[in-house]
C-alpha cells in the first residue's frame, strides 16, 4: 500500500468572509511566486530576472545585524519602486503627530486618568469622504521617529476605501487592529483580508492600500519607531502555549497589471506626509522572497496561561507581540488581550488589583463588555492610565470581591479587550484632550472607599495587649474624627499615641 506526499507547503484555505489564502509561521523566511518559475534559483539578483523583471530588496534591519536579526525581502516587480514622480508636501491629513516632547504644543503630559467614548464613525455616505490615510488621528507618543526611538497611538474612522492611493509609512510599524469593518489590504507582497478580532502589523516602508468591503470602518493603530514587534520569550512556559507561532498569517504573491491610470503614493517620514504621482500600480510584484512582510493573527486563538491554584499572575502573561526598547530586557511596549478564560482560583481577589506601575496603560474594547476598569469603556472607545499613577476597580467591585463565594468562572466571554502596556510615559495630543469622545473621571467614585481596618479595632488592639504593645485607644476626639475623616482621624491619633 502507498501513503501520499504533499504537493505544496501548508496554505490556509479561502473563505466566504476572507477570500485570500496564506502562508502561515511567525517570522518564517518565505518564498512565494504568482508565476511558476520567476524566483531565481541559488541567488538574488541574477543578471536578467525571468521575463525581465526588475529586483528589488528591501531592508528592515541595518545590513551589519546579528543574523537573528536581519529583516528584508528581496521583490521581482514589473516595474521597480523609484519609477516616480516629484515629491512634494501632502495636506491629505494634518492631525498626524510625531514629534513628543514638551516643547511641542500640541502634545502634553498629563497624570490623569482619561477615557474616551467610542470615537465618531462618519456615514457612509458623508462628504467629503474620508479613507484610512486621511482618518487616522494621533492620541499619543514618546520619542521621535527620526531617533528611531518611541511610540505613537492613533485611531482611525473611515468611509471610503482608497483607490489610486498608495500608502507607505517610513517611520515605523503599523499594529492594526479593526474594531468596526473589515479593511481589505493590499501591499506588495500580497492581500490581506483583516476583521474586527483579527490584528495586523505593516512593517516600514511598505506600500499599502486599503479598502472597506463592510462601509465605515474603525480602529486603533499602535506605531513603534525603530523596532519590529517580536513574540515574547516563554520562559518557563516552555515550547506551546500564549500566541502561536503557526497561527501567523502572510500573504501569497499576488500582482496587477496598470499603466494606463495615475497612482499617488503618499509616505510618512517624520510624521509629515509627502506624495508623488507615477503611472502605474505599485503592487506588481509577481514574486518575493524573505522575512519582512505583512501578516495578521486571530486574536481569538490566544491561548491563556494564568494561575489556576491562587493568587493573580501578572498581566503579561496575556502578550501577543512585544517590541524592544533601547534598555536592555525591557520591553517599549507589550501588546496584551484579554479573551475569554475560566478563572478558579481560591482565596483570591480576582479582579485586576490596585497597582501603580512604570508603565503607561492604553486599553481599547473591540467587543464586547470588558470589568476590568473603573472606567466606563465601550468598543471603539480607549482608557488611559499614566506612569506610576494608581488605578484599579470600583469600591463597589472590591466589595463584590471580597465577599462572594469562589467558584469556577467563565469571563470575557464574547469579549475582546486589549491593552498597550508601553515602558515610557505619553504625552497625550491636543486633539485627544479636546476630542468630543473624552469623558470625565468620575472623581465621586474615590470618596466611596471605606477604611474598614477601622471596623476591626476591638480586635486589633486585643493583639497589641497580647504583644505588650499601647492599643489604639478610641477617646470621644478620635471617634469625631474618624467619623468626619475616616482614615484621617486614625492617623492623625496613632502620632498623638506614638504608635
Amino acid at each position: 500500500m502507498k501513503g501520499a506526499t504533499a504537493q505544496s507547503s501548508f496554505a490556509t484555505t479561502p473563505t466566504k468572509s476572507d477570500p485570500y489564502a496564506y502562508q502561515c509561521g511567525f517570522g518564517n523566511r518565505f518564498a512565494s511566486e504568482s508565476i511558476s518559475g520567476v524566483l531565481p534559483r541559488g541567488q538574488n539578483c541574477p543578471q536578467r530576472v525571468k521575463y525581465d523583471l526588475y529586483s528589488e530588496q528591501l531592508n528592515g534591519s541595518s545590513f551589519v545585524s546579528a543574523r537573528a536579526a536581519l529583516q528584508h525581502v528581496w521583490m521581482y516587480r514589473i516595474r521597480p519602486s523609484v519609477a516616480h514622480g516629484e515629491l512634494s508636501k501632502s495636506d491629505v491629513n494634518r492631525e498626524i503627530q510625531a514629534y513628543f516632547s514638551p516643547s511641542n504644543p500640541r502634545v502634553e503630559y498629563n497624570p490623569s486618568q482619561q477615557a474616551w467614548d467610542p470615537f465618531p464613525l462618519p456615514e457612509a455616505a458623508q462628504q467629503p469622504s474620508v479613507d484610512f490615510v486621511q482618518s487616522l488621528r494621533t492620541v499619543a507618543g514618546q520619542g521621535d521617529p527620526t531617533s528611531k526611538q518611541g511610540i505613537t497611538i492613533h485611531v482611525y474612522a473611515a468611509n471610503a476605501s482608497m483607490l489610486n492611493r498608495a500608502f507607505c509609512n517610513n517611520d515605523g510599524d503599523f499594529l492594526i487592529l479593526p474594531q468596526h469593518g473589515r479593511l481589505d489590504i493590499q501591499t506588495e507582497l500580497g492581500h490581506l483580508m483583516v476583521r474586527p478580532g483579527e490584528l495586523v502589523v505593516i512593517q516600514a516602508g511598505i506600500r499599502f492600500k486599503v479598502g472597506l468591503p463592510d462601509g465605515p470602518s474603525r480602529g486603533y493603530v499602535q506605531e513603534i519607531f525603530g523596532a519590529h514587534y517580536e513574540l515574547p520569550e516563554l520562559g518557563p512556559v516552555g515550547s506551546n502555549g500564549m500566541a502561536l507561532p503557526r497561527d501567523f498569517e502572510y500573504p501569497l504573491a499576488s500582482f496587477d497589471i496598470d499603466s494606463e491610470s495615475g497612482w499617488e503614493i503618499v509616505y510618512k517620514l517624520a510624521g509629515n506626509l509627502h506624495s508623488c504621482q507615477q503611472s502605474h500600480t505599485p503592487f506588481d510584484v509577481v514574486a518575493w522572497h524573505g522575512n519582512y512582510s505583512p501578516y495578521k493573527y486571530a486574536v481569538e486563538k490566544f491561548v491563556n496561561m494564568a494561575n489556576v491554584e491562587f493568587d493573580q499572575a501578572d498581566p503579561t502573561i496575556y502578550c501577543v507581540l512585544t517590541a524592544r526598547s533601547i534598555v536592555p530586557g525591557v520591553s517599549l511596549t507589550d501588546f496584551l488581550v484579554f479573551t475569554p478564560k475560566t478563572i478558579s482560583t481560591q482565596n483570591t481577589f480576582r479582579p485586576p488589583y490596585y497597582h501603580r506601575n512604570m508603565s503607561t496603560e492604553i486599553m481599547g474594547l473591540v467587543y464586547g463588555t470588558y470589568g476590568g476598569s473603573a472606567h466606563v469603556l465601550e468598543p471603539g472607545g480607549l482608557s488611559y492610565e499614566a506612569s506610576y499613577m494608581p488605578h484599579g476597580e470600583t469600591y463597589e467591585t472590591w466589595e463584590t470581591a471580597t465577599t462572594q463565594e469562589l467558584v469556577p468562572t467563565r469571563i470575557c466571554e464574547e469579549t475582546l479587550a486589549f491593552m498597550f502596556h508601553i515602558s515610557v510615559p505619553l504625552l497625550l495630543t491636543d486633539w485627544a484632550l479636546k476630542s468630543p469622545a473624552l469623558h470625565l473621571t468620575d472623581l465621586k467614585q474615590a470618596a466611596t472607599f471605606k477604611g474598614h481596618f477601622l471596623d476591626h479595632l476591638e480586635e486589633i488592639n486585643a493583639k497589641l495587649s497580647e504583644k505588650g504593645l499601647p492599643v489604639i485607644g478610641e477617646t470621644d476626639k478620635m471617634v469625631e474624627m474618624k467619623l468626619t475623616n475616616g482614615d484621617k482621624g486614625l492617623k492623625a491619633h496613632s502620632q498623638l499615641n506614638g504608635s
